[in-house]
């Protein structure tokens, strides 16, 4: 997704200020000489100038439909302006954007974020404004006043950019020696943007703006050709953020909102925030006391209560059994260990800002909570000496690892400050590298299918060969790399991406992007492929290979779960807390129709409890009807209504929850129906 960065104020005397500051480029078109420009298009013509010309000149003269209908353009892969003057000479490749491309979605959300910050500096004259990027299914923007924002403003603030959408004013761009816009920005009292012209914007001399109306406003761009493409639009909510994101600095208000081509769309994005907050699994977890979070125990650190502990006792079966089949041999290490140890690794200080800071002991040793399971693996790897023949070596340990999360990015169980991984670290040789790469994927896929997530993607995160920030041998990662986009290549991948810039310091991964059933995208299992941690400069592994020389491993790491608590959050919004069978901590509820058959109930619910169902039984003195309606809410797959007939016949009067009433069944029946749909995970 595109990121776009803005900022904004409002001038009283925008012409003045423009005539002192901007820098203006004037050319004599009679003086220069026009070289031909060939325009290559997406569907293989080819158009060729001699004069300037911007995408939208393109658009026009294909025809005055596709004119109307273009929002913006790709430009040699960059997403830029309809207006953007294309280069006078050589060739380019341009793709028009129209409502149909993705791309065109967030041009005209950074507009609207835009047009936000103005009508709040419009109602709020003291505002300060940070940054506001467009970010998945909307826009925010960070801002400050003297009088905060709250939501019974947000009707205000909507009608005001209604009406500067209606105003259909233009977006122009202008640009400035960036010296000239720091007085610019000091002479409005926008400290903020001083700041980021100083620090953030450092290396530029010459910085964007774009004006609407009296609105001037620091930005990159694009935007849309008219603000009046902007079909609906809803402020959904406000928070608390921080200057840059660092609590130490001001604190800010976070306006979130969100835009779309038309109503329709909006409409039916609305209603999947609100089935969304039905499903949010802090409240579920709450109502069905699936996990705790308190803040004596402290932020972000899960208490599993006993539902939610079975729950993800079933998660660990499940996924221990695969395992134990794929030749992985279980471990366990401690969740702390020295601080050396994540410095050889690299973990410590590269992610100093995110961890708990060392503990220090009286005899000088610091120890970490560790971040990552890995360094312990590889100890555990380099304990003993390997062959050829040993490998490759796989070792997995569900290990609970600790990052301290800003409190502010906490959200219930999918960001904590304690997880526990699905973990492996697999050592092979470089031969061996694209059948174990494909196995762990393969597997990540089976995990999926089983969970119900039949819609997903994976994206493969590349390094970035501008970036400095990667570690390792320059040719390790090219090998890498290939190996990588070669295994998934040959895959039955539903679909296939690939992120430059997004690689771990220390190696590529395939990340599994997932959509839940109300098109939510999460980032669930990874597969990561790291020469670096083996290489001399960390802890030089080692194994004999065949010529009776030693060798470097290369290492995967894999986690198809990626953690236990953000899985189990997913899962319960996924499912809205109704799990199937084989998942759910309560799969059978036995209900006395009165206290005279609770021992027939008892005897039912121990049977079942032999067969290894999990089954429990309700012996109140209520109703049967009030014990059914608890039941359901209770979200029990099933329920076993028992009295007289039951006892005499040695049966139960069987209720699904997704089928309803199917009548009286043989407790035998129900054992051998029940434990085929559990070995059967179905859904």
């Amino acid at each position: 997704m595109m990121l776009l960065f803005l900022f904004s104020f409002l001038y009283f005397d925008t012409n003045n200020i423009i005539r002192n500051h901007v820098v203006t480029i004037v050319y004599n078109r009679s003086m220069r000489t026009i070289n031909m420009l060939k325009v290559l298009l997406p569907d293989g013509s080819v158009r060729e100038y001699d004069r300037s010309v911007c995408p939208m000149d393109v658009a026009a003269e294909i025809g005055t439909g596709l004119a109307k209908a273009t929002l913006g353009a790709v430009l040699d892969g960059e997403i830029k302006g309809a207006y953007t003057q294309l280069p006078e000479s050589g060739e380019v490749t341009l793709r028009l954007l129209t409502k149909k491309d993705p791309e065109a979605l967030d041009i005209m959300r950074h507009s609207a974020a835009h047009i936000m910050a103005r009508a709040v500096m419009r109602l709020y004259p003291e505002v300060q404004l940070a940054f506001g990027p467009t970010v998945e299914n909307g826009f925010y923007y960070d801002l400050w006043t003297k009088t905060p924002i709250s939501e019974e403003d947000f009707p205000n603030i909507e009608a005001e950019m209604k009406k500067l959408i209606k105003a259909d004013e233009t977006f122009e761009r202008l640009e400035y020696v960036k010296d000239e816009a720091i007085e610019l920005c000091r002479e409005m009292g926008q400290t903020l943007k001083v700041e980021h012209l100083n620090e953030g914007l450092g290396e530029q001399d010459i910085v964007s703006f774009y004006r609407q109306g009296e609105f001037l406003d620091l930005c990159r761009g694009p935007h849309i050709p008219s603000p009046k493409a902007i079909g609906a639009l809803k402020l959904l909510s406000i928070a608390g953020a921080y200057w840059k994101g660092d609590a130490s600095r001001q604190q800010l208000q976070r306006l979130y909102a969100t835009a779309f081509f038309d109503k329709k769309e909006l409409d039916d994005y609305l209603f999947q925030l609100e089935e969304a907050k039905k499903r949010d699994h802090r409240v579920l977890g709450k109502r069905h006391e699936l996990f705790l979070i308190d803040t004596k125990v402290g932020q972000g650190l899960i208490l599993w209560l006993p539902k939610g502990a079975m729950l993800r006792r079933q998660l660990e079966n499940f996924i221990y059994g695969e395992l134990i089949q794929r030749g992985y041999t279980p471990v366990n290490t401690p969740p702390i260990g020295k601080v050396e140890l994540y410095e050889t690794s690299g973990h410590y200080p590269y992610y100093a800002d995110s961890q708990f800071p060392p503990i220090a002991m009286q005899d000088g040793e610091r120890y970490l909570l560790r971040p990552m399971n890995c360094p312990h693996h590889v100890m555990i790897y380099k304990s003993k000496p390997h062959s050829y023949r040993d490998l490759p070596v796989r070792i997995a340990e569900f290990g609970t690892v600790h990052r301290f999360e800003q409190s502010g990015e906490l959200n219930g169980m999918t960001r904590v400050r304690g997880f526990t991984q699905d973990d492996a670290h697999i050592f092979c040789t470089e031969e061996q590298v694209e059948t174990e790469f494909r196995d762990c994927l393969e597997m990540t896929q089976m995990v999926l299918k089983t969970m119900g997530f039949d819609d997903y993607k994976v994206r493969l995160s590349f390094r970035d060969w501008e970036n400095d920030k990667y570690v390792g041998d320059p040719e390790n990662w090219k090998k890498a790399q290939a190996a990588l986009e070669n295994v998934c290549k040959n895959m039955d991948l539903p679909s296939l991406e690939i992120a430059e810039g997004e690689a771990a310091f220390y190696g590529p991964k395939a990340d599994f992007i997932v959509k839940d059933c109300l098109g939510r995208q999460w980032q669930l299992g990874t597969v990561q492929l790291d020469y670096n941690l083996p290489s001399a400069e960390r802890f030089d592994l080692e194994y004999i290979g065949a010529d009776n020389k030693p060798h470097k491993p290369v290492m995967i790491h894999r986690a198809p779960f990626g953690s236990f608590e953000r899985f189990t959050g997913i899962l319960i919004e996924h499912f809205a807390a109704a799990f199937p069978l084989w998942l759910a901590p309560e799969q059978v509820r036995v209900l006395t129709v009165s206290q005279k058959f609770d021992d027939y109930a008892k005897r039912v619910v121990q049977r079942l409890l032999d067969a290894g169902i999990r089954a429990t039984g309700d012996y109140d003195a209520e109703k049967i009807g009030a014990k059914i309606r608890k039941g359901r809410l209770d979200l029990v797959p099933y329920l076993c209504v028992v009295g007289a007939k039951e006892e005499e016949n040695h049966t139960v009067a069987l209720r699904s929850r997704k089928e309803g009433e199917l009548g009286e069944m043989p407790v035998e029946e129900l054992i051998e129906k029940l434990t085929l749909e559990i070995k059967e995970r179905s859904l």
